[in-house]
């Protein structure tokens, strides 16, 4: 087995393209075995024989786009003044008669002209009512209006700062025109393949593959006894060594844990109430310490673990914004948005709460799961939400989603599987994401 240091050069050469996770769900015929997938969002590519089927493929994307976008437009016919008139006396009976700055931020689908037509709205109702907006060097208070939108309507939100007070909120509903156009239904866009990448009969919790030169190089399988590397060699993995994990407290019925690959060394592995990292210079080791330190969700955001259960606390480190805590969560994904990032928690209640650092939103009975995960592709929005079912079933199945308003749009087929899934984790790149899932058949296939 190469040493830390050996692996650590290779994981910094020039050479190496990325590093990733590879994929998908292996049957074999033993009465119960875990295996972990690779899951991607793929859309159709053009192939020869299929050029009807693909320039049909290509006018659906164009409705598609036509239908995503169809909102701002009728939003450009829509009235604001009376909304407008009336944020602008919940804020005037705030900060009361002076000036103030004024920041209109868009987390709806309103476009740059609607923005500015409701912000000089929003100045002249003010004016109105003795509030002059000036420049920020020259203000009294300081007012941040975020356009939001949830299922059926815009939500405005003012955030009113004065001097070193605790800032205040005004918020108002605004009626949606169209909004029953996007809710209709999308024909999917793209298909979501997953690749067989590993199976073994003790429980995997997450997996992660170093790729030198483009190429498949070790396989980190974590699960409840340790830490298992395998090198890639001649089309198969073969072991080469056993991290086991040190922890005096017994793991929870329903363990969970993840993998990180790092910078300054090989990985981390986090587990309930436990952290792992690798060390080592002429052999690899893993050094663990008991500790509820955060897990990281994405490098941007960490949620703390409930040491005795199997989901998070709702506590997150740095926050989303000024959001330090949502309800308790299984998982969680960022979506980026044009400017700002819209959060999705898959909540232990079965509901979706969208949270983006203004305002929090709680979506029910869509039918998820308890797992989600972020991928990139190059079509659509260029993000998908992969999302398990919340079925009662033995089996399981896989999902792609958009969120263009809010509200969940599938954009995808949905990708069964033999068993239940114990776990999706987006890879390191976020092109991919690595499901393990549970095989129940008593049978090979």
């Amino acid at each position: 087995m190469p040493s830390q240091t050996q692996i650590a050069q290779e994981l910094k050469s020039p050479h190496i393209l990325r590093v990733s996770i590879w994929v998908i769900a292996l049957r074999i015929p033993t009465p119960l075995r875990y295996a972990a997938e690779l899951v991607t969002a793929i859309y159709n590519a053009l192939v020869s024989s299929m050029t009807r089927t693909y320039a049909s493929s290509r006018r659906l994307c164009s409705v598609l786009l036509f239908l995503f976008f169809l909102a701002p437009l009728l939003a450009l016919a829509a009235d604001w003044t009376e909304p407008e008139r009336q944020l602008a006396a919940k804020i005037a009976g705030t900060t009361g008669p002076g000036t103030i700055s004024l920041e209109v931020i868009n987390r709806a689908s309103f476009t740059k002209t609607d923005v500015e037509t409701i912000r000089r709205g929003l100045t002249t109702q003010l004016s109105s009512q003795g509030v002059q907006v000036v420049k920020p060097d020259q203000a009294v208070a300081a007012v941040q209006v975020s356009l939001t939108q949830n299922l059926q309507d815009y939500v405005w939100v003012a955030e009113i700062r004065q001097g070193n007070s605790p800032p205040t909120i005004q918020m108002m509903t605004v009626s949606r025109p169209g909004a029953a156009v996007t809710a209709l239904p999308r024909a999917p866009a793209l298909t979501i393949s997953r690749t067989l990448l590993w199976s073994q009969e003790p429980r995997i919790l997450d997996v992660a593959v170093v790729e030198v030169m483009g190429a498949p190089a070790y396989l980190l399988v974590l699960d409840g006894e340790g830490i298992r590397i395998s090198r890639f060699d001649n089309g198969q993995w073969k072991a080469e060594q056993v991290l086991p994990i040190q922890h005096a407290k017994t793991w929870p019925r329903d363990l969970r844990g993840r993998l990180v690959l790092r910078k300054d060394h090989l990985f981390d592995a986090y587990l309930p109430g436990v952290v792992c990292s690798s060390t080592g210079g002429a052999s690899l080791t893993l050094l663990c310490r008991e500790g509820d330190d955060p897990w990281p969700l994405t490098s941007e955001l960490n949620g703390f673990f409930t040491p005795n259960r199997n989901y998070f606390t709702g506590a997150l480190v740095p926050g989303v914004r000024q959001e330090n805590s949502v309800a308790p969560f299984y998982s969680a994904v960022p979506i980026p948005k044009s400017n700002y990032t819209l959060w999705v928690f898959a909540s232990i209640d079965g509901s979706l709460q969208l949270v983006d650092g203004v305002s929090k939103q709680s979506l029910t009975g869509l039918g998820f799961g308890s797992d989600l995960a972020g991928v990139r592709s190059t079509c659509g929005s260029g993000w998908q939400v992969l999302a398990t079912s919340n079925s009662d079933n033995a089996a399981d199945a896989v999902r792609a989603f958009e969120f263009p308003d809010r509200e969940p749009v599938p954009v995808s087929p949905v990708l069964d599987f033999a068993g239940p899934i114990t776990s999706l984790w987006t890879d390191n790149n976020s092109s991919t994401a690595v499901a393990v899932t549970r095989n129940l058949d008593l049978g090979a296939i």
